[in-house]
């Protein structure tokens, strides 16, 4: 029988909580579920949300009786904080968080390079914001605990995966012992080392690097900023980098990499943390700062993915997809739109709204994502940890030559995260006139968003379903518009529209968002009134015309539902 801890894990700066063990005997017999999503981490979390938004009800189950240990994923990226605005947490994370969009490199001691995340007025969120993985899901938990569509059980352990006729079956074990689910779709989000993968014999593609990192979360007092530090050879570990972040509560991460021929058990050793973390307080001026250690954990980078996220009734996310190297804070941040995807392609699946041929999608453009992510990163992972002997003599060159040469310093930047954009999507409308716009954003990007007044932006009004961003002086949307809407309506698909440019009721919107000063029509390069945005349920356009007509709509519309 699976016996999950009951103590709380050690922290010398997070309360962690126990939970109760749900137990098959003190419920109803289990009938076949829709969706099982089996992990309970951001990605898990974010796709079980994303679905009963839709109306799905949603099973989550997790081996622990605790959130993660240790802070794990703690930089979150702005189109991550949009998902969790959608989510309902936004606002707890940013009370919490330490948001910050600067970065700096040091070669030698010497400061060589400084990025600057770009943030403007029209960004209701920073670059990025620091927070440790345990209050986060401690946020998101809190919002589905309120779920009636959340049913949600700890310390169940999947230790059987089978794919049946039409369905998934998953063997789950428990303090009491095991039981059987069903589920018409079971959701992999169990992480780097996903039991579903292994039991299911998918393999992933891509390269594992040597080059080792541990982890180490201290608690200390520096009166530095919230920027990230990285130092290139430094004087206490020649030859190796050693990145630096401050966290919420007190804590700092201090990241650094093992010399070449030490294990990860040498590394943690007492002896040998205390050494390291004593010699770069020193270096960066703080040799008598007393400090604690909370957690410290090894890892190597690594770009790998499954080469399609769909096995049967089985579908992947996140770190169960993919293994995407940290740098440049692409794990987490990947997998929420992972997530955020998932969730609508699966629910309009499971409501009916579409066929299971939808799912293809999903994957098609996350594998994709994940292999840009990987193709991307990995220059940043070469370059902090070089593969090869060759690649260690131009990395080197890079490092010498900064100290000098102002031209090539730009190298050390890490590339963050970007929202992918899904240029080549089957779902993007082939008919718009995405072809003539020359601003705003294209066919599969994210959407802009844009500040109407002091706490108040265009993405703050987006609906769960579709987003028809319709400009207009008018006071009415078209006929023909409407009875498209009206019949999408009918099938149960949801639709939101949003008359933008007046302050007046427009009859056939949803809402009005004036435009007096045109900063919309600006950002979205509209110029007329009927011009239109079509956005999909997880906000990414798949549409936008410079003229709208009902037939142009109704084509782009099904393009997605006739999948």
């Amino acid at each position: 029988m699976h016996q999950p801890a009951t103590e709380p894990r050690f922290s010398v700066y997070y309360p962690y909580k126990i939970f109760q063990p749900w137990l098959a005997s003190q419920q109803a017999p289990q009938e076949r579920k829709k969706v099982v999503i089996v992990g309970s981490g951001p990605a898990g979390l974010v796709a079980a949300r994303e679905l009963t938004r839709l109306g799905v009800p949603v099973v989550i189950v997790t081996a622990e009786l605790q959130v993660s240990q240790g802070s794990r994923a703690i930089c979150f990226t702005r189109r991550s904080m949009e998902i969790m605005q959608q989510f309902g947490v936004a606002d707890r994370v940013t009370e919490g968080g330490l948001p910050w969009r600067f970065g700096n490199s040091y070669f030698r001691g010497q400061h060589v390079f400084r990025m600057e995340a770009p943030y403007d007025p029209d960004d209701r969120f920073f670059p990025i914001i620091n927070l440790q993985q345990q209050y986060l899901e401690e946020y998101m938990l809190d919002a589905l605990f309120e779920d009636p569509l959340i049913d949600f059980r700890w310390g169940n352990k999947v230790v059987g995966v089978e794919q049946r006729d039409g369905y998934a079956r998953l063997v789950i074990d428990t303090p009491e012992g095991e039981y059987t689910l069903d589920a018409d779709w079971a959701v992999a989000a169990d992480g780097g080392r996903s039991f579903m993968r292994s039991a299911l014999e998918l393999k992933m593609e891509g390269a594992s690097y040597e080059g080792i990192f541990l982890i180490n979360d201290i608690k200390v007092d520096l009166p530095l900023p919230t920027e990230r530090l990285a130092h290139f050879d430094p004087e206490w570990h020649p030859g190796n980098t050693v990145i630096m972040h401050r966290e919420p509560h007190g804590i700092w991460r201090v990241d650094y990499q093992l010399p070449e021929g030490e294990t990860p058990e040498q590394a943690l050793r007492p002896e040998s943390l205390k050494a390291r973390i004593d010699a770069h307080l020193a270096m960066i001026g703080f040799p008598d700062a007393p400090w604690e250690i909370d957690w410290c954990s090894a890892y190597s980078a690594r770009t790998l993915t499954l080469p399609d996220f769909i096995s049967g009734n089985f579908i992947f996310i996140g770190d169960a997809a993919h293994l995407l190297p940290i740098f440049g804070v692409r794990g987490a941040n990947t997998a929420f739109q992972d997530a955020q995807s998932l969730g609508w392609h699966l629910g309009f699946v499971v409501r009916g709204l579409a066929s299971p041929k939808l799912l293809t999608n999903y994957s098609t453009e996350r594998v994709a994502a994940a292999r840009e992510i990987i193709e991307e990163g990995g220059k940043s992972t070469r370059f902090m940890t070089p593969p090869t002997r060759g690649f260690k003599l131009l990395r080197d060159a890079v490092l010498s030559l900064s100290l000098t040469e102002e031209f090539v310093r730009p190298l050390y930047h890490w590339r963050t995260s970007r929202p992918h954009e899904y240029t080549h999507s089957a779902l993007n409308c082939r008919g718009d006139d995405n072809q003539i716009f020359i601003h705003g954003p294209a066919q599969g990007a994210a959407p802009q968003n844009v500040r109407l007044g002091a706490d108040d932006f265009l993405l703050d009004h987006l609906g769960s379903g579709f987003n028809l961003l319709y400009f207009t002086s008018g006071e009415t949307i078209p006929a023909g518009l409407q009875e498209v809407v009206a019949g999408t309506r009918a099938r149960g698909v949801p639709i939101k529209v949003t008359a933008i440019g007046t302050s007046s009721a427009v009859t056939g919107a949803d809402q009005v968002l004036a435009d007096g000063q045109g900063r919309i029509r600006e950002r979205y390069g509209v110029h007329a009134s009927g011009a239109a945005y079509l956005l999909r349920p997880d906000q990414h356009v798949c549409a936008r015309w410079m003229t709208l007509e009902p037939k142009r709509l109704q084509a782009a519309l099904d393009t997605i539902l006739n999948q």
